[in-house]
């Protein structure tokens, strides 16, 4: 595990987060040699194993969703 001084993490702790962050690798923080905290990566969120259809049920369909909104006479194209 990689060590760092307690000076050194004061002033530079937000990038030491962010490089634990990125790289999943933990930091201890040293005063004097001593150990005093040990800066951990956050623990992965759990995702389902299954994502399809997990929006089913939350939408309602109005209406006719094949034929067009308004009649071929108003379209340009056709004229």
């Amino acid at each position: 595990m990689e060590e760092i001084a307690i000076s050194k993490f004061k002033a530079t702790c937000l990038g030491v987060m962010e490089t634990v962050r990125r790289t999943r690798h933990p930091i201890r923080v040293t005063r004097f040699g001593k150990p005093m905290a040990e800066v951990h990566p956050p623990a992965l969120p759990r995702r389902p194993k299954n994502w399809l259809g997990g929006m089913a049920g939350t939408a309602r369909i109005v209406g006719d969703i094949v034929s067009p909104v308004c009649d071929e006479d108003e379209w340009e194209v056709l004229r």
